[in-house]
């Protein structure tokens, strides 16, 4: 059974979750895997707590 961990920015949305969550089982469906066997974890993590290049993410990146 494959458990899939998705690190995303908060704010990602629950309608980009459940699409993001039926594209990656599709993917394991189409390796043979059963979809009910397939777990997907999304968590959102604020971008002050996520870093890039030595800054939190929200200093880096704004706007997006």
């Amino acid at each position: 059974m494959p458990v899939i961990q998705v690190a995303v920015w908060k704010g990602f949305g629950e309608e980009k979750a459940k699409l993001l969550i039926q594209k990656i089982t599709k993917v394991f469906v189409d390796l043979g895997i059963p979809a009910q066997a397939v777990e997907v974890l999304i968590t959102e993590i604020p971008k002050s707590h996520w870093g890039l290049g030595g800054e939190p993410a929200s200093e880096k990146v704004k706007g997006i």
